[in-house]
C-alpha cells in the first residue's frame, strides 16, 4: 500500500541520510570499492531473502541506493524503509565512511 506524503516524510525522519527524489528514496555511500562490492553482494542476498531489491549504482568511491517499490506502480511503501534500514546496516558492516 502506498504511503501518503506525512508518512513517507515521518520515516524519512529516521532515516536522515536518504531523502526522497520523485518516487524513490535515495542515499550515497562514500565506501571502498571493494567494500562496496562485498556490500552489494550483501544486499542482494538480502533483498531477494525480503522479495524487494534496491537499484544500486557502484562507483570507484561510492554507492548509491535508490528504492522504490516497482510492483505497486513505483510508489513508495512500507518495504521502502524496511529496505532502507536493511541496506544502512549492511553498508555500515562493510565499513563505509561518512560523506561529511
Amino acid at each position: 500500500m502506498p504511503l501518503t506524503d506525512h508518512e513517507i516524510a515521518e520515516r524519512l525522519e529516521d532515516l536522515p541520510e536518504w531523502q526522497q527524489v520523485g518516487h524513490e528514496i535515495v542515499r550515497r555511500y562514500e565506501i571502498g570499492y571493494d567494500e562496496a562490492v562485498a556490500a552489494v553482494v550483501t544486499i542482494a542476498d538480502r533483498a531477494r531473502r525480503v522479495q524487494h531489491h534496491a537499484g544500486l549504482d557502484l562507483r570507484a568511491d561510492s554507492l548509491t541506493a535508490r528504492i522504490t517499490t516497482h510492483d505497486a506502480g513505483n510508489v513508495l511503501t512500507a518495504a521502502d524503509f524496511d529496505l532502507a534500514y536493511r541496506i544502512d546496516a549492511i553498508v555500515a558492516a562493510h565499513q563505509a565512511l561518512p560523506l561529511d
